[in-house]
């Protein structure tokens, strides 16, 4: 009891003495207050609207990264190929999505490149307003998704959307664009994850055809096939030809 007694002067003591250390100082902090007030004019409402819609965008950045660039169908391939090299989390999820990441960031340059020297340095610039500026940055990424989204996915998301039939591609609103790029990407992710497949279900198949000629039934044919995966992915330069083919995919 005592013990804690003195345990606790002490700590008041400390506490105490920052307090007084801090009243001392000649040192000024900063301030931060957060509050809802009566907006006093319609430019107020407009601006509190804009930090709104900013910290809106903020929250679906996530979702925006992932489904309206090449992120998708590269972590798709990538999910793919260790599900067919059977290494159970060998790379961990952390290097899979980390390369996805540097990839998507790779691939998707030329069109960063463009928003960035047609819209982002005009408006900091003050050259163009918000409103353009948007406009400006948004052209370059729809570009994008129109070059990989297919045809038949464009038009089912019109008919569902009922929107008139587009004349040009500039006709399309970008909410019909995004779930038709979407589903383009999963289609195109699932047919390049199915080729890797091909070469290790038939690794599988051999050993474990053996296997069973051999009376071996107990033993996993996994345990067997395992090392022959890898040193096939080994000896092709699997992860070259696996990058290559992602990149160029998209061009």
């Amino acid at each position: 009891m005592k013990r804690t007694s003195l345990l606790f002067a002490a700590v008041a003591l400390s506490a105490l003495a920052l307090a007084a250390a801090a009243h001392a100082a000649t040192v000024p902090l900063p301030k931060i207050e957060l509050g809802v007030g009566q907006a006093s004019s319609p430019k107020e409402v407009a601006t509190s609207l804009e930090v709104l819609l900013v910290l809106t965008v903020l929250t679906l950045a996530p979702a925006i990264l992932i489904l309206t660039t090449s992120f998708t169908r590269i972590v798709i391939v990538l999910g793919f190929l260790r599900q067919a090299l059977a290494t159970q989390q060998i790379p961990s999820n952390q290097v899979l999505l980390g390369l996805a990441l540097f990839l998507t960031f790779f691939t998707m340059s030329p069109t960063f490149n463009t928003m960035n020297q047609d819209a982002l340095q005009p408006y900091l610039s003050n050259k163009i307003s918000q409103s353009v500026a948007l406009d400006k940055a948004v052209k370059p990424l729809r570009e994008f998704m129109f070059r990989q989204t297919r045809e038949k996915d464009l038009a089912l998301f019109v008919y569902l959307s009922k929107s008139p039939r587009p004349a040009t591609p500039d006709d399309v609103p970008t909410m019909v664009l995004i779930p038709a790029y979407i589903i383009s990407e999963l289609k195109t992710g699932f047919e390049m994850g199915f080729i890797i497949y091909i070469p290790f279900l038939i690794i599988d198949m051999v050993v474990a055809s053996t296997l069973m000629s051999m009376g071996m039934l107990m033993l996993p044919p996994v345990t067997i096939s395992l090392p022959f995966k890898v040193l096939l992915f080994i000896m092709i330069d699997g992860w070259h030809l696996i990058a290559r083919s992602l990149v160029t995919s998209f061009h």
